[in-house]
């Protein structure tokens, strides 16, 4: 007896001490402050994802999306020092690094603690790529590292785009050209002026507005045949990889004399200028916009709320558009758009210098980083938004559909920490991809009928057919990703500016001012356009150099 009370003794000790024990091994719950630089829709409080994270990491987050204008909002947060403990700047990142907003993460990773992140960055030597000058890395690129093979069913980036009822009413004959493509909704156009609901169609629209204005500035670039680095046109045939700005060259006042000329006809409206990014989603949204210069990801909750509104002929079809030859001299331009595996450098979130548990922030994108965590962050739970037969991850029509559905995702996706934290592309080891979207059966068996139908009739597989392979990623990667801070006042307030300015205003004049203002143009953006060349090409050529040594 005395045995069996000692016994039970000892084990009501044992049972006593557990809690504490386990408490002990757990981490602590906190919530971490988010910041977006982009607009977003809030996740539902019963997230499933987010209640994963929250149950598995003891982690919620507080996240606040960007309202308004980004460099408006980042300036005000630098001034107050008010940091997110993840703070994701947009295409402003460098703003927040240059002011100090946030930490070097070299200091955290190592090959013993933070096995993931130290194969994500160093694999083939992308640890060259990431440091700045002096060693230090900030963000860990949210997009662009890519596992095993690399899937391209479409183009993810710049395209002039045009709506598919208009190639299926031209009898699936696609433009190649910026001639034949503005010629296209032209005559589309003058037989379709409105909708069905009797609304008019828009035929050309140019978002304008903060950091978006490269669907003003870019397209010269990609007409020429180059894939995109930014307000640069690259040599890679030479030698000295000789770098210019394009916009104030001969070459680039083709494209806004042609916008001129639609403008007069009335494919483009003057509001297009003025309108803000949520009324250009909208516009798209709606179906009545017939093409535009943007690129694939920044328009896709567009896409997504045509296709859950099973609008497929006002979905949008990317185009590799060159010049005429009556452009460029005689010239025939062969198109490059899809360029090699680019990191997203300096995009994602980094950690604010406000954060009090560092260690921790960087365990969460470890952790998050793992084939587990990266199956759930992008495919979901399996048995709910997906299946595995014969070792395939698979959806079902509906599951796969739901994905467009902005409610469902508030409910069932993390996709504000999934969107800017480092993830995995390409494929698992196992073959399957990564991006749902990217799985062969998946893309193929889950498209619409339309669009099946649509890209029969037009002789393709995917998308991606309708342009030329992608080719060899340049030694210094693409020349937008180059920090412009040591020029930011002849950047940021003379060149770009600038062409803000004047642009619009050479498309939306009276045909006879257009060589005029064409020349004051170039005349007043020349001298910040020489800092900027000069300043391009030293950088161009320092990322050869890092890359080939």
């Amino acid at each position: 007896m005395k045995k069996l009370l000692a016994l039970m003794l000892a084990l009501a000790m044992i049972l006593s001490l557990a809690p504490a024990a386990m408490a002990e091994g757990a981490q602590e719950p906190i919530t971490v402050t988010v910041f977006r630089g982009d607009p977003g829709d809030q996740p539902t409080e019963d997230n499933k994802i987010y209640k994963k994270i929250e149950e598995e990491l003891g982690i919620k987050f507080e996240i606040e999306f960007l309202a308004g204008n980004l460099d408006e909002t980042l300036g005000l947060k630098i001034a107050g020092e008010d940091y997110p403990d993840l703070f994701d700047g947009g295409n402003s990142a460098e703003t927040l690094e240059n002011a100090g907003a946030l930490i070097d993460l070299m200091p955290y990773i190592s090959e013993e603690k933070t096995p993931n992140l130290y194969k994500h960055i160093y694999t083939n030597d992308r640890i060259k790529q990431l440091l700045n000058d002096d060693g230090e890395l900030f963000i860990i690129p949210n997009y662009g590292i890519n596992y095993n093979d690399q899937i391209q069913n479409e183009c993810n980036g710049p395209a002039f785009f045009i709506q598919k009822q208009v190639i299926a009413w031209n009898n699936y004959q696609v433009p190649k050209t910026l001639n034949e493509y503005f010629d296209l909704i032209e005559r589309f156009l003058a037989e379709n002026p409105t909708n069905k609901d009797g609304t008019p169609y828009q035929g050309f629209a140019i978002l304008c507005e903060g950091w978006r204005h490269f669907c003003l500035i870019n397209p010269v670039q990609h007409l020429m045949g180059r894939p995109n680095d930014g307000e640069v046109l690259i040599d890679v045939n030479d030698p000295g990889y000789h770098t210019e700005t394009f916009i104030d060259k001969p070459y680039a006042k083709p494209y806004y004399a042609k916008l001129n000329e639609e403008f007069q006809k009335g494919l483009i409206s003057k509001d297009t200028f003025v309108m803000n990014y949520d009324q250009y989603i909208a516009a798209l949204s709606s179906g009545v916009v017939l093409g535009m210069f943007d690129q694939t990801w920044d328009f896709g909750t567009a896409t997504d709320s045509l296709r859950a509104s099973k609008m497929y002929e006002n979905t949008y079809l990317a185009l590799p558009l060159v010049y005429d030859p009556e452009y460029v001299d005689g010239k025939v331009i062969e198109e490059h758009y899809l360029n090699g595996a680019v990191m997203n450098k300096d995009r994602g979130f980094g950690i604010s210098v406000n954060c009090k548990y560092p260690e921790r922030m960087v365990q969460l994108f470890e952790t998050l980083l793992s084939d587990e965590w990266q199956k759930t962050l992008q495919w979901g739970i399996e048995g709910e938004d997906y299946y595995v037969e014969n070792g395939r991850m698979l959806m079902t029509k509906e599951q796969y559909e739901q994905r467009s559905d902005a409610e469902w995702k508030r409910a069932n996706r993390a996709l504000a920490i999934w969107e800017s934290c480092p993830k995995k592309q390409g494929t698992m080891d196992d073959g399957n991809a990564w991006d749902p979207g990217q799985q062969p059966e998946i893309y193929f068996d889950q498209m619409s009928d339309y669009d099946k139908e649509f890209l029969t009739a037009c002789g393709k597989k995917t998308p991606a057919e309708f342009f030329n392979p992608p080719i060899e990623l340049a030694p210094y990667g693409e020349a937008w990703q180059i920090d412009k801070a040591p020029i930011d006042v002849d950047y940021n307030n003379g060149f770009l500016p600038i062409q803000d300015r004047w642009l619009p205003t050479i498309i939306t004049c009276d045909p006879s001012e257009v060589d005029a203002n064409w020349d004051a143009f170039v005349a007043e953006i020349t001298p910040s356009a020489e800092i900027y060349s000069n300043f391009m090409q030293e950088e161009v050529l320092k990322l050869v150099e890092q890359a080939t040594n």
